[in-house]
């Protein structure tokens, strides 16, 4: 069958005959489900009908078909409560394709509109699965290449004299990412490759079910086609043999053949008609005696009684086939060709979604890789972690026991005093108080450690409502880093927050957090406030409640999140309910400058969501859900937050807050 279409001429018959206006064309295309179904994978059969038997008229096809299984189906759908017809396998709802498959059967152009439709689709495949390709080779690319330089450098570093210390240890590890991120590109290439090899797969099933179904409508139409071709045929020889024997009666009367009309009722012209007969054995020119003119009617009579069984005959077939084509064949025609359009369609979102899920994960991994949310060091971390002093220290030790005494031909450092040398120059001798770093390594432990301690032994303890650090390492932030651009999410120098973290857990008291060391890098208060949330033996949010706050997370609903929320909180220990009720704000102040410090809610949530909820306890089988619940713990952080002075805020706080 061509593209191009049906040519109108193939389904029009004569007008003038009364036999070629069929009451196919009255009755609407009413079609049964079952005669619509084709089994995926079994080829579309031609059902030739038996000439022998009586045709099937377009009244009962309608009856049978219309008004049977298709027609309980639309009384079904009228009395459906939403309206639309039940889906077969109560998910997915088939009233549009239905409604289309209909609307396509009412149109001449529906075969080849499907066919024209599924070049675009396999346009656009084929365009998806060369980017795949594409996309693929170039991920595997760089990940061979980036594993190949992480090992021959590492390799290569072994062998030359480098630095050792806590270089080595640095480098090592840094190598080591890099070998970890090509690792998850290489991944990514493998999977991007499979979506590849899938859509074309998809396309050469769709393009074998294009054409299988192509070919097999091209046989019906052909079919048909023939079979009008030879009901034309017929409706000719009838029509000619008619004249002819109009002629014969003309003659038989005694009229002539001049003075007659009949020339130009004839179809194909005078002259040619009388050829036509002539040559079939006709005597009408030969001799006028009566007993040929008779033996001539019997003969023409025999010849139209024949021409019109046949004629009849092959109308009846032709109508018979045409019944057939566009109220059985067509319908499964057109649903094969849109079963093979939607499987192309659907296929190639699949895999676009698919590969925006593969894509998002791996960037996602790269970035989990560089700068971990776990206590695991991160690129910079790694960097930041390098004693360049320390590593010179050891060196100078090492290189001095190996090489101390070994340079007689070095200058001399002591002598005879009558030869000028010099007596030694006494140490100098550092005073208490007399630099940062000495002050910091004469704190006193005072036993009383903050760090890895309940919340509530340390209020205990303390005699506080709040956790003292909570307040003195909040009350140092919103002084100095309020306004300052990514609060908490710029980590602080390592050296540094492991050196004010030691001194914390010593003494709290005696720091002092508006020392310039502080009050000019105050990322490094944040880093150890963040570090003392972590190691808090239970969660300010507490394991015991931790399925209850996620649970009231997944909630959809805005308000009714809030609300359950909100019960969550009142149903926290009193020490970690009045440490969060600080904390948030604490947060909330931070958000009103968020122009300046670019922390929105969301942000903050994302940062302290697993901090404040910790890991989870394993589950029944033992598995751990921490990444699975991250997005979850940030919703209920950002709820929260947004809701503060709902859920903290009494009246009478609001009315001191505004008395001030």
């Amino acid at each position: 069958m061509s593209d191009e279409g049906y040519p109108a001429s193939n389904w029009e018959h004569d007008s003038d005959h009364p036999s070629s206006h069929h009451t196919y064309n009255s009755v609407p295309p009413y079609f049964s489900r079952d005669s619509l179904d084709v089994p995926g994978g079994s080829p579309l059969t031609s059902t030739k009908s038996n000439s022998n038997s009586p045709p099937r008229s377009s009244v009962e096809s309608s009856t049978l078909q219309g008004d049977g299984r298709w027609r309980e189906s639309v009384t079904q759908t009228a009395h459906s409560p939403s309206g639309l017809p039940p889906a077969e396998d109560g998910i997915l709802d088939t009233s549009f394709d239905e409604n289309v498959l209909r609307t396509l059967c009412n149109l001449d152009c529906g075969v080849p509109l499907l066919l024209d439709r599924i070049k675009q689709s396999m346009a656009s495949c084929k365009e998806v699965a060369a980017f795949f390709k594409k996309r693929a080779d170039m991920e595997e690319e760089y990940g061979r290449t980036l594993q190949k330089l992480a090992r021959n450098t590492a390799e290569t570093y072994a062998m030359h004299e480098g630095k050792a210390g806590t270089f080595v240890a640095a480098w090592k590890q840094t190598l080591q990412l890099h070998e970890n991120v090509a690792l998850s590109h290489l991944k990514l290439a493998s999977s991007i490759k499979e979506q590849y090899q899938e859509l074309q797969r998809v396309m050469e099933e769709a393009e074998r079910g294009r054409k299988q179904t192509k070919d097999l409508a091209t046989r019906y139409e052909r079919a048909l086609q023939d079979a009008e071709s030879a009901t034309e045929k017929s409706k000719t020889r009838v029509e000619v043999t008619a004249e002819e024997l109009e002629r014969v009666l003309i003659q038989k009367e005694g009229e002539s053949l001049r003075d007659t009309g009949v020339q130009g009722r004839s179809p194909g012209g005078g002259k040619r008609a009388i050829g036509k007969a002539v040559a079939k054995g006709g005597l009408l020119l030969k001799g006028k005696n009566p007993g040929n003119i008779q033996r001539q009617e019997d003969d023409i009579r025999a010849r139209m009684s024949v021409a019109s069984d046949m004629y009849r005959k092959n109308m009846i077939d032709t109508q018979g086939i045409r019944q057939e084509y566009f109220n059985f064949q067509l319908p499964r025609i057109l649903r094969a060709l849109q079963q093979c359009l939607n499987d192309i369609d659907l296929g190639t979102q699949y895999h676009l979604i698919r590969y925006s899920f593969l894509y998002e994960s791996a960037v996602l991994t790269d970035g989990t890789t560089l700068s971990p949310i776990t206590e695991d060091a991160g690129l910079k971390a790694i960097s930041e972690s390098i004693d360049n002093r320390g590593d010179f220290k050891t060196f100078m030790q090492s290189y001095t026991i190996a090489h101390g005494g070994n340079n007689p031909r070095g200058p001399r450092r002591e002598g005879p005093k009558d030869e000028g040398y010099l007596p030694p120059i006494a140490p100098i001798v550092h005073h208490a108080g007399s630099s940062p770093s000495t002050s910091h390594s004469q704190i006193q432990d005072k036993g009383r450690p903050t760090f890895g301690v309940d919340l509530a032994e340390q209020l205990v303890r303390d005699d506080a409502e709040v956790p003292p650090i909570m307040v003195k390492c909040c009350e140092a932030i919103e002084k100095y880093g309020l306004r300052a651009q990514g609060i908490y999410r710029v980590g602080g120098t390592i050296t540094k927050v492991k050196e004010l973290r030691e001194r914390l857990d010593k003494d709290l008291d005696s720091v002092n957090l508006d020392a310039s060391e502080y009050s000019s890098e105050i990322s490094v208060v944040t880093s150890v406030f963040k570090q003392w949330l972590r190691e808090l033996p239970d969660p300010l949010m507490t394991f015991q409640l931790h399925e209850e706050f996620l649970e009231a997370a997944r909630t959809e609903n805005d308000r009714l999140r809030h609300i359950r929320l909100h019960e969550r909180v009142n149903e926290l220990p009193d020490p970690n309910y009045a440490a969060l009720k600080y904390f948030m704000g604490h947060l909330h102040r931070i958000t009103e400058c968020e122009a300046e410090n670019a922390m929105t809610i969301q942000n903050l949530a994302i940062v302290f969501g697993p901090t404040l909820f910790m890991q989870a306890q394993p589950g029944v089988n033992g598995n751990m859900n921490g990444m699975a619940d991250a997005s979850l713990q940030n919703k209920a952080i950002e709820t929260i937050l947004e809701h503060y002075t709902d859920i903290f805020v009494d009246e009478g706080d609001e009315e001191q807050s505004a008395g001030r």
